[in-house]
């Protein structure tokens, strides 16, 4: 059986969009280095700007 691992030595990137830090998540495990935003809202935020939308 595997050891569990505590949150504070999983690895971490920030976020390409609001900048703040976030954690590896489990079924982020194959794409980890794909990954490049914290959420689907800065995601989204993300993409409205490239299409010339509001920064708000």
């Amino acid at each position: 059986m595997a050891r569990m691992r505590r949150k504070g030595d999983l690895p971490t990137k920030d976020c390409a969009q609001c900048g703040l830090p976030f954690a590896w998540r489990k079924k982020w495990e194959k794409v980890w280095d794909d990954v490049r935003y914290c959420s689907d809202r800065c995601r989204g935020e993300a993409k409205r700007q490239a299409k010339g939308g509001k920064k708000t």
